[in-house]
């Protein structure tokens, strides 16, 4: 097999993908055949000029799509289908156009097995050295202790009812006018951002999103057969001229939102553009979807009030999680609705998967009223605050000039659009042989396009990591600009 001119730059594909996509190819007409040897990382990345980075993500992406399974010892082989007892190979059963589209988008992802001496900057899951285990499994002992079998029969659709009074309690002191009875609970944000698109959007529809994105919605979009309408983000917010243009499109029937702390880029929309982005959905017609994942994570500037607090009209679905405020197992998270939108969501819910698990929710709920999780925000928020200035203060002395960067004023994350022309998802094969990961830009954009920015976090790294880590980044960039952003020249290999 030979492989054809691999070339780098801007609206290329990073050169891992451009490898990846040609095996795949070879797989797919038969040239390559169950049962092949690959060649060696090694053997290939020095026969296409690449380091062994590059070619070791190509294999790793075509892995996870079942294309590829490495030997220990023996090497890197074409995958074939098991031979079933009875001597007959299987039937392949083919998979709706949805599903096959989001595995395409998936299996484009980098992936990247972290060592103990890699600086997790990637990440957006915290620390499990930040969750309250002891103070959570008191809570959840204290009520199968009180409520016994109860709590293991099939709960209402709804969600617990003593934790959504807490919930709307705590809404309310944040502005949201969300009783109890119109807070339906799910498992996380994310099975909340699904029920929301189903809520409004049919196969073949759009659903606005800002530009860029957080990367699982543009997943649930194509796994629903819906399409990414991209509306600019400007600092204090969506485009509203051209929100006003994308909303009015017939197709287009709700807008994705994260105006706090957003993800991935870590800024807030003012109070001025809150206000002005619900007029502009309200002439539309149009509903707003809100994602408050990270709303408990304000470590400074003053609070400005979720869309949902300053929405009269009832065009606000408002979603939010304890994900990343507290842990990720414990899969609850809430949507809040009015009028016929929560009387779609209580149907989605209830034909989605019955119930919700009831012993978590009650824990939760006896979490939220001891004081344990405001006691608990407290340690984080302090946390946080002291990585996020340590992450700050290092990309002030490591980053190369024309570097820029967000400044959040909470959230784990922030954005870093670097001063040269280069695809991050080509840098990070660079960044990850010298120690540290990131998540390239282009996984938040809905047509993955090249792009000069990346998303860093200080989820899992102290403040020492920190400051490793982004002296690496630096390095790094400044050896790329050092080579020019052509990345790779005019390659040819056989195979």
């Amino acid at each position: 097999m030979r492989l054809p001119t691999l070339e780098g730059g801007k609206g290329r594909p990073p050169v891992y993908q451009q490898i990846a996509d040609h095996i795949r190819s070879e797989i797919d007409s038969g040239r390559l055949r169950p049962g092949n040897r690959l060649p060696t990382i090694r053997a290939l990345a020095a026969d296409v000029g690449v380091n062994r980075d590059t070619v070791s993500l190509a294999y790793e992406a075509l892995a996870g799509s079942g294309l590829l399974e490495s030997v220990v010892g023996r090497g890197t082989f074409v995958r074939g289908l098991s031979v079933a007892p009875g001597g007959e190979s299987p039937i392949e059963v083919p998979l709706s156009g949805a599903v096959e589209d989001l595995l395409a988008h998936e299996n484009a992802r980098p992936r990247f097995g972290v060592g103990s001496d890699v600086v997790p900057l990637h990440s957006l899951i915290p620390d499990p050295g930040f969750y309250p285990v002891d103070a959570f499994r008191r809570a959840l002992n204290r009520v199968l202790q009180r409520d016994g079998a109860e709590l293991l029969r099939y709960g209402p659709p709804q969600g617990h009812p003593g934790l959504r009074e807490v919930l709307a309690e705590r809404f309310e002191r944040a502005g949201c006018r969300h009783g109890a009875d119109q807070i339906v609970l799910c498992h996380g944000a994310s099975q909340g951002i699904s029920l929301a698109l189903r809520l409004f959007a049919s196969a073949g529809d759009a659903i606005a999103v800002e530009l860029p994105t957080y990367h699982n919605v543009l997943s649930t979009l194509i796994a629903l057969g819906l399409r990414a309408a991209p509306v600019p983000l400007l600092p204090d917010g969506p485009d509203l001229d051209q929100l006003e243009r994308t909303l009015s499109r017939p197709d287009v029937k709700a807008f994705y939102t994260i105006p706090t702390f957003h993800n991935p880029m870590g800024t807030t929309t003012g109070l001025g553009a809150r206000r002005q982005l619900l007029e502009v959905a309200g002439r539309c017609g149009v509903p707003v979807i809100e994602d408050g994942f990270e709303m408990d994570l304000r470590t400074s500037g003053r609070d400005v009030p979720p869309l949902a607090a300053l929405d009269d009209r009832g065009l606000v679905v408002h979603l939010s999680s304890f994900s990343k405020s507290l842990f990720p197992g414990l899969r609850v998270g809430s949507i809040a609705a009015h009028g016929r939108s929560l009387d779609g969501l209580l149907a989605l819910k209830h034909s989605t998967d019955l119930s919700d698990a009831m012993p978590l929710q009650a824990a939760l709920e006896e979490f939220l009223r001891s004081g344990a999780y405001d006691r608990h925000l407290a340690r984080i928020r302090k946390i946080l605050r002291s990585r996020t200035e340590a992450m700050m203060t290092a990309l002030e002395q490591e980053m190369p000039e024309g570097t820029t960067w967000t400044r959040p004023e909470g959230g784990w994350q922030m954005w870093v659009e670097l001063g040269i022309d280069v695809d991050t998802r080509d840098l990070l094969a660079d960044a990850a042989r010298d120690g540290v990961l990131f998540a390239p830009g282009a996984q938040f954009f809905a047509d993955r396009s090249a792009s000069r920015g990346l998303r860093l976090t200080v989820a899992q790294a102290d403040e020492e990591e920190i400051r490793r880590g982004v002296a690496i980044l630096g390095n790094a960039v400044r050896r790329r600009a050092e080579i020019g952003s052509s990345g790779l020249g005019a390659a040819a290999v056989n195979m």
